[in-house]
């Protein structure tokens, strides 16, 4: 595919899992990729791993919750690849912990990651696609984005935020040619899912893996996790001419569960 040869792209948290599945859809399509990641080892690793495939992939070490560390990655990438016309916002973490027990610090953290860090980065990339007249702006946000669960009351916060900040982006964005969505997706086979399932408060004696089946089996109404490179190919889309009337939108991919 070379759907998006000549585009430049970030993707925020691409050094593994869902990130890097994105980056390798937008390489595999012709995109120049920015890896932006605050594991400087991961990060680079992932580099070296989309080159070998003969994409143009670039690492920038940032933590999208500093100002200054999101402008400078930017600014850096724009010098590199003379451009940016795609950015995927995806970085993110998780703490599980009732309301009353749940750190004000992580708190604090995981909104900053997940909510500022998709304003930071939009902030500072907008102006490049604004001059370019075309940009596509996708937001990860996730099933927890439309729905709630008990024990993550940041993480559900900060996603339902996300999708609110879409949705007045695009509005914005629209007359400089850009659209602005969502993904929700549901349970994904990720590091980061895997280690939010077994964190959760279970039943005592309950092992994790029968956990992860028995979230899946009442929450996917297809009864299986999501892999990644499924959710890869819906934002390959929504990056594509195909998509250009779409935004705003918030879109599941999560097996059903928001159906119901």
């Amino acid at each position: 595919m070379t759907a998006l040869r000549g585009r430049a792209a970030v993707v925020t948290g691409a050094a593994s899992g869902l990130g890097l599945a994105i980056a390798t859809a937008l390489v595999e399509a012709g995109a120049s990729v920015c890896v932006a990641d605050v594991n400087r080892d991961a990060g680079s690793s992932a580099v070296d791993r989309l080159g070998r495939g003969g994409g143009r992939a670039v690492f920038h070490e940032v933590d999208v919750a500093d100002p200054r560390s999101v402008r400078e990655m930017v600014d850096a990438v724009a010098r590199e690849f003379g451009r940016i016309d795609v950015l995927v916002n995806n970085a993110g973490l998780q703490h599980v912990a009732p309301i009353t027990d749940f750190p004000e610090e992580r708190w604090q953290r995981l909104i900053g990651v997940l909510l500022t860090g998709t304003f930071l980065c939009t902030k500072y990339a907008l102006p490049h696609m604004i001059r370019a007249r075309w940009g596509r702006v996708v937001n990860i946000s996730s099933a927890l984005g439309l729905v709630a669960s008990p024990f993550r009351s940041a993480y559900v916060s900060a996603k339902h935020g996300v999708v609110g900040f879409t949705r007045a982006a695009a509005w914005e964005a629209a007359e400089h040619g850009i659209t602005v969505n969502a993904i929700c997706p549901g349970y994904t086979r990720t590091p980061l899912i895997e280690r939010q399932i077994a964190e959760q408060p279970r039943v005592p004696g309950v092992p994790a893996s029968e956990g992860v089946e028995r979230l899946v089996r009442e929450r996917h109404a297809i009864k299986r996790m999501l892999e990644p490179s499924e959710v890869a190919a819906l934002v390959l889309y929504l990056c594509s001419d195909a998509a250009a009337a779409v935004t705003g939108a918030a879109l599941p991919i999560d097996a059903g569960w928001t159906a119901r």
